[in-house]
């Protein structure tokens, strides 16, 4: 059996044209024989073409010589011969071609033409015999036994030496694999310890949120506690003392007097100017307890004054405009140039306090909204715009809503539904902060790409059936928490509308107004000013002219409160 590793198949001119070897000394021997072959065809024709007893005749008779031992030498290895025959067939061909060598350096001068050379033609025929043995006779005198015992103890060697290293690789495997248990083994004990914090942070989450209903309860409680605060049960009066000099106090509908100014004023506006300051500080004011002598204390509960002519129906301050308060103001009713009628408030020091901001169609429409000016002035609540800000309001149909407005007056925002209470309206409000700054936009009806959404609430901007361009906030419950309130003529309008409302929302002030509120705001020019606005979003009256700063505002604000309502009317 042939010793000779596998053939190198790498597509060569034998097995493209012969086929695919079984071993190389198949490959070997095929070209051997062949290569024997051209020497013989080679030296047969130098032969031919020299001159006798020439060195060119002897190398003819070389090549022609080295043929045989090629050709039996290709033949041989052939074979699937055992290593001892293939090694002997290599060793007859090397004698060979030592025999031919050596007939080249003696002829043609030592070589005889009778017997020739005999030591030569010797060592050529012993190598041809070695070669005719290596594939006739060793065949049979080697034992085929004690070659396989040793081709299977060194393939039983390279056996060992892969088991061995396959071993070692096992081992290793084993060692990752305990790794690999021992990490899992922590792994499920961390994830036992998560899941042991995530319970516990679920019974945090349930306590909070229990804590939460119980604040929401007591805000609702203290909502409620508060509106019964302001549905008052007592009404003040104004009376005339026994000196004849004015004074306040503050009787329940049972009858008992609650509170009294204490002092005298030396006019009615004084006075009722007092009980305004009760009426706006009573409500939060701390307790000092003074240590008062019993009798002082008995005396000054005693002093209510004489009972007046008219204590079954005593004179109520507010918003009594019998007894309003003096006035240092007038206002002005007139028809401008465009034939459109105007008032102003005019101070006795000549200067104009506030004015209608728009012209009426008629000298009466201007008297109402004058007398709705006098109305709410007095009671109206302070809202700084900057450069918007939220405005909670009741409607005429008794629901609560909430307006987004501008400073430069416009309305961008309302809460596009009413709310049964007035902490509804502010959680809708506070839903449109926390969600428009982040609010994607989207085109329900065009192909326009928006933006995606970065908080729970995502704009629309669509057409309605009359052509204007709208948009709405919807939550991602599918409830409205917003809309325009109002239409515009082109989608990029409403386009800016929305991103007004993003910027301003998230930081907007807000105030929940009662039937009206003074919004006090920075207009384009840097000066500020302020504006009278009814629950119903009319402005009632502005201040007409700019102030260098806030705080001047706030004094003319203050002013107006003070004038208007006691205010004479006159018609210019």
């Amino acid at each position: 059996m042939s010793s000779d590793t596998e053939p190198n198949r790498d597509g060569g001119l034998y097995e493209r044209r012969i086929g695919t070897p079984r071993t190389t000394d198949e490959v070997n021997g095929y070209w051997l024989f062949g290569f024997g072959v051209l020497l013989g065809l080679a030296g047969v024709a130098v032969f031919l073409l020299t001159e006798s007893a020439t060195t060119a005749r002897g190398i003819g008779y070389a090549l022609a010589a080295l043929s045989p031992p090629f050709v039996m030498l290709g033949a041989v290895i052939r074979f699937p011969l055992r290593r001892p025959g293939t090694a002997l067939g290599y060793l007859g061909t090397a004698v060979s071609v030592l025999g031919v060598v050596w007939f080249v350096n003696v002829f043609p001068d030592g070589w005889f033409r009778a017997s020739g050379d005999p030591a030569v033609i010797t060592v050529y025929g012993v190598g041809l015999l070695l070669i005719g043995l290596a594939g006739t006779v060793v065949p049979l005198l080697s034992d085929p036994v004690y070659e396989d015992y040793e081709r299977m103890r060194g393939e039983a060697a390279a056996a060992t030496a892969t088991a061995e290293e396959t071993s070692g690789e096992l081992d290793a495997a084993r060692d990752e694999l305990a790794a690999t248990e021992s990490e899992l083994e922590a792994t499920r004990g961390e994830l036992a310890d998560t899941e042991a914090e995530l319970e516990t942070a679920r019974e945090e989450l349930a306590a909070t949120e229990s804590e939460l209903d119980a604040a929401r309860e007591d805000a609702t409680a203290a909502e409620a506690a508060a509106a019964s605060l302001r549905e008052s049960k007592a009404r003040f009066e104004l009376f005339e003392d026994a000196s004849g000099r004015p004074r306040w106090r503050l009787r329940h509908r049972n009858g008992n007097v609650i509170a009294t100014s204490g002092q005298a004023y030396s006019s009615r506006g004084k006075a009722q100017q007092g009980l305004h300051s009760v009426r706006r500080n009573a409500l939060g004011a701390g307790l000092l307890r003074i240590e008062t002598p019993s009798a002082e204390a008995e005396a000054v509960a005693d002093d209510d004054g004489p009972e007046p002519d008219d204590a079954a129906a005593p004179d109520v301050a507010i918003p009594d405009e019998a007894a309003a308060p003096e006035s240092r103001a007038t206002f002005e009713l007139f028809a401008d140039s465009a034939d459109e009628w105007r008032f102003r408030l005019r101070h006795d020091n000549g200067n104009v306090l506030g004015d209608s901001g728009e012209g009426y169609a008629s000298k009466s429409n201007a008297k109402r909204a004058l007398s709705r000016l006098r109305d709410h002035a007095a009671a109206a609540d302070y809202l700084r715009i900057d450069p918007a800000a939220f405005e909670v309001y009741e409607d005429a149909g008794g629901k609560w809503r909430w307006r987004l407005v501008h400073e430069n007056g416009n309305v961008i925002a309302d809460s596009g539904q009413g709310y049964a209470s007035r902490q509804k309206a502010r959680q809708g409000l506070d839903s449109v902060r926390s969600n428009a700054g982040g609010a994607g936009l989207e085109f329900p009806d065009g192909d326009d790409e928006g933006r995606a959404s970065e908080s729970k609430a995502t704009f629309e901007v669509y057409e309605d059936a009359g052509g204007k361009w709208r948009w709405r906030l919807v939550h991602d419950n599918g409830n409205l928490i917003a809309d325009s309130g109002g239409g515009y003529a082109s989608k990029s309008n409403a386009t800016d509308a929305v991103e007004r409302v993003s910027e301003y929302a998230p930081d907007a002030g807000a105030l929940a107004a009662g039937s009206a509120a003074f919004e006090i705001y920075e207009d384009t020019a840097g000066e500020w000013r302020w504006r009278l606005r009814h629950r119903n979003g009319n402005v009632l009256a502005d201040s007409g002219e700019g102030y260098d700063s806030r705080s001047s505002a706030v004094e003319a604000v203050t002013r107006v409160k003070a004038n208007a309502p006691g205010a004479e009317t006159v018609e210019k």
